[in-house]
């Protein structure tokens, strides 16, 4: 069969899908039968332990007379409380980044001297091998930041001497290079997208050793390299606020499982980007701008309560945007009362969007999100809270700072390559066994047919 376009569906394609549909579907009811936890959590959003961590934990419930009872939420890395940390390091006037990652990784906050250390450290492995970004890089760029993201990753395989080496220390060198590296193989591969299939100007900017990694983001991506103190500031939160976020999240779980095989480095954090790409994951930022951007178009007062009420109960009831009946950047898997990395950004956001020229925007971000709940509520049974999640505000900022959508998954894996090189050496670590969870068969036994008898 002769098939010169091999994006196509074809009607033999379509056939076979039907047959899957007719085998493949399982009764919802059969979940609830067998008390199987879809999503690997309880109905009210708890999730099913799998593991232990000392890395970071989240608390949106407090147990009381046997009872969870739903509280504002916070979220700890190695112990110590998020708005802690980006309280302490704003006050003095620094960025943040670096010493997360160095928290994530080491178990401790570095003193100055380590800090410093850590953070040349990190420039040296901010170079990539002799030609790579001409030989692989430029070579075939994808539309897909992410899918490029993961090649070039996978590519560094072949650069490396020791990669199948898991070694603790070995991991540890190999995960301080990824995320030195992340920044650079994002930016340029962006960059040659933009050139290769828009056109545009080519800009390849070398890394600044003397800067922090939100600002070598900024150096990288713009023609000019330049920015402002309060767009580097703001950048820095967003990476220190997503570096991170327990265990159970489904790319730090993957980082957890494929790391239990026994596999590389690179084979891992790969597979980790896969689960990060997903709309349901890291891409859901993106989703809350394009809703936002629709709903702008179709409101004649972005002020009024009952325009932006009205526009939100046909998002639930699939009559505006994408019909998907989703109110995107609302609502989380495990937060009820409230995101602290949300409340942290909701802060800096109204600056940005002051110095911007965006406060009408910013005023309807914040209308969208106190009547979402409501909203919700009168149209869904709901067995939690409802509250505004970080993805809600975070597509706003990357917007401000003029980031190119394509970056802002990719701006997300930056910094949670922080967190699942932690969680992978803390898998590596501990030499647990591989990870397998059970699934229940429920196709009945039956004997084979031969060919010729067979309807």
């Amino acid at each position: 069969m002769e098939n010169k376009n091999i994006s196509e569906i074809t009607p033999e394609i379509y056939e076979l899908t039907e047959r899957i549909y007719q085998t493949g579907t399982i009764d919802p009811e059969l979940y609830t039968k067998y008390e199987v936890k879809r999503g690997l959590r309880d109905i009210s959003g708890k999730g099913v332990l799998a593991g232990l961590t000392r890395i970071s934990d989240i608390q949106s419930f407090i147990e009381k007379d046997g009872e969870r009872i739903p509280c504002e939420g916070k979220l700890f890395y190695r112990g110590i409380n998020i708005k802690e940390i980006v309280r302490g390091f704003m006050q003095e006037k620094r960025h943040g980044f670096e010493e997360v990652v160095y928290l994530l990784l080491m178990g401790n906050l570095p003193d100055k001297k380590q800090l410093s250390d850590f953070t040349k450290l990190l420039a040296h492995y901010r170079t990539l091998p002799t030609s790579f970004v001409r030989d692989i890089i430029m070579k075939a760029p994808s539309p897909d930041m992410m899918n490029t993201l993961a090649r070039s990753v996978l590519t560094l395989y072949s650069y490396d001497d020791k990669a199948n080496d898991i070694s603790i220390p070995n991991v540890l060198r190999q995960s301080l290079q990824l995320i030195a590296l992340f920044p650079l193989l994002s930016v340029y591969g962006y960059q040659a997208y933009r050139h290769y299939h828009d056109g545009q100007s080519l800009f390849i900017h070398v890394p600044d050793p003397e800067l922090s990694t939100a600002e070598n983001i900024l150096h990288l991506l713009r023609p000019d390299s330049k920015y402002t103190e309060l767009e580097a500031k703001i950048l820095d939160v967003s990476l220190v606020l997503h570096a991170e976020h327990g265990g159970g999240n489904n790319s730090t779980f993957t980082t957890h499982v494929v790391s239990s095989s026994g596999t590389d480095t690179y084979s891992t954090v790969a597979a980790s980007l896969g689960s990060l790409k997903g709309p349901k994951h890291g891409g859901a930022n993106i989703k809350v701008v394009q809703m936002v951007e629709d709903m702008k178009k179709n409101l004649s007062d972005w002020t009024s309560e009952s325009e932006v009420r009205d526009y939100l109960t046909k998002l639930l009831n699939k009559q505006a945007f994408d019909k998907a009946g989703l109110i995107y950047g609302m609502g989380h898997a495990v937060y009820s009362l409230s995101d602290p990395r949300a409340d942290i950004f909701k802060s800096f956001v109204e600056n940005l969007s002051e110095a911007k020229g965006l406060s009408d925007e910013f005023k309807l971000y914040t209308l969208v999100e106190r009547l979402a709940p409501e909203v919700i509520a009168k149209e869904r049974r709901i067995y939690k809270g409802v509250s505004a999640n970080v993805d809600f505000y975070s597509g706003f900022v990357y917007n401000m700072l003029k980031l190119p959508t394509e970056l802002f998954t990719p701006i997300f894996a930056i910094a949670r390559i922080a967190g699942w090189s932690a969680h992978r050496i803390e898998e590596l670590s501990n030499a647990g066994k591989i990870i397998r969870p059970a699934y229940k068969n429920i196709q009945d036994e039956r004997p084979y047919i031969a060919l010729d008898e067979r309807n």
